[in-house]
């Protein structure tokens, strides 16, 4: 069974709101071994959405929509399924009773326009939502010569959504006929092309179990994704690729599914019982925000000093060199420390400013211990939204490395 999610709504398609359903559905599926091809999102448009129905159940065997479903005129999903599947739409006393309920409940008297959210095509079943006022609709469309496609659409509200996958749509699917189990491994140090270019053939497209490469933000992540007739075996090839990917990375791994690279510093210090703190006046804060965020914060961040940027304006051109130096960084980790009183400090000096064409900066990053007192230049793009978390994460990889060699 081969699957294909659509999210509809004008809020979409302009950008106004962010489609998070159909990822979350895809995962899910997945789950079950069913396998996703295609993502749609459109406006409130009745040509396009035509359009894109009659095209996913052509060449899809199960088909999610998502929004849709409200009383409002733009609302036309289930209007447009009644058209795909050429019946009316008929009235369901008992969901329109539950909607009008709902409304008592709330204290409001249900507006007319809204039994239009009671309505279905003729011969489909509808999907109860038990909290809201827009029910599901699950049908079928028919196809020649082979069997129908089967669509669901839900809500676009995404906690009626994940209810009614999980209590209405989800127990009619059949699983698929293979099981697909994910493993994501982080790395940090080297960039995307680097990564794969050790890995080798790990990344061949085709392979089974197959490892994809995506670089968010300066962290490698490797996305394994195995299908196999069991879980067992899926958990199997996932175990031999993990091993092949670790023996080659080694210590640039630093965690796995849902781990950070400062969450793993942090939980390195809690292991030893030991803190850190952070001086910053190049990330405006970001490098204190990722720390004070972690799991072992409480017991492993020390604390943090945030200097603005106008600390380097105010210095004027001939004192910058001095504040943008390698010495000021060893000597901002070094007053962090004796501050906080922490075993470790990370410093990041401002930024230079931009240096030709080619928008490069750089700033210094140090490292403050007991045994230790290290900086290093740090160039970067003209791109603050990348160079703000590539520089924090490079003074936490420089802990994390020491740590490890320790």
């Amino acid at each position: 069974m081969n699957a294909e999610i659509i999210a509809i709504g004008s809020e979409l398609t302009s950008g106004a709101k962010l489609d998070t359903n159909s990822q979350w559905l895809s995962v899910e599926l997945s789950e079950i071994g069913i396998v996703v091809k295609y993502h749609s999102t459109m406006a409130d448009d009745r040509d396009a959405m035509l359009e894109v129905f009659r095209t996913a159940a052509n060449r899809s065997d199960l088909v999610l929509v998502t929004g849709g479903l409200g009383p409002t005129r733009d609302d036309l999903t289930r209007e447009l399924l009644a058209e795909l599947t050429d019946t009316e739409l008929v009235l369901d006393e008992a969901s329109l009773t539950f909607i009008r309920d709902m409304f008592e409940k709330r204290g409001r008297v249900m507006p007319e326009r809204n039994d239009i959210q009671a309505k279905f095509p003729a011969g489909s079943t509808p999907l109860h939502n038990p909290i809201g006022t827009a029910p599901g609709i699950w049908c079928e469309v028919a196809r020649e010569g082979r069997s129908p496609s089967c669509f669901a659409a839900m809500p676009g509200v995404p906690s009626e959504m994940k209810r009614m996958f999980a209590e209405q749509v989800r127990p009619r699917l059949p699983g698929g006929q293979q099981v697909i189990r994910r493993l994501d491994i982080h790395s940090f140090g080297q960039g995307e092309s680097a990564v794969e270019e050790m890995l080798g053939d790990l990344t061949d497209r085709g392979r089974n179990p197959e490892v994809g490469i995506t670089a968010s933000k300066a962290t490698i992540t490797l996305r394994i994704a195995a299908h196999a007739e069991s879980v067992e075996a899926c958990e199997a090839m996932l175990a031999e690729t993990r091993q092949q990917i670790y023996d080659t990375l080694g210590d640039l791994i630093f965690g796995e599914r849902s781990d950070t690279l400062e969450g793993a510093v942090l939980a390195h210090l809690a292991e030893r019982g030991e803190t850190v703190a952070v001086a910053d006046a190049g990330t405006l804060g970001l490098i204190c925000q990722l720390a004070a965020a972690t799991p072992h914060s409480a017991t492993s961040f020390a604390g943090g000093t945030v200097v603005g940027t106008g600390l380097k304006q105010q210095a004027g051109s001939a004192a910058q060199a001095d504040l943008i130096s390698e010495q000021a960084a060893r000597r901002m980790a070094t007053e962090c420390r004796e501050s906080f009183g922490s075993d470790y400090a990370l410093a990041i000096t401002p930024y230079s400013e931009p240096d030709g064409d080619d928008g490069l900066r750089s700033c210094y990053l140090a490292m403050a211990g007991p045994d230790i007192c290290t900086a290093h230049e740090h160039q970067i793009l003209n791109d603050m939204s990348i160079a703000g978390p590539r520089a924090a994460k490079t003074a936490f990889n420089m802990l994390r490395r020491h740590l490890l060699q320790k």
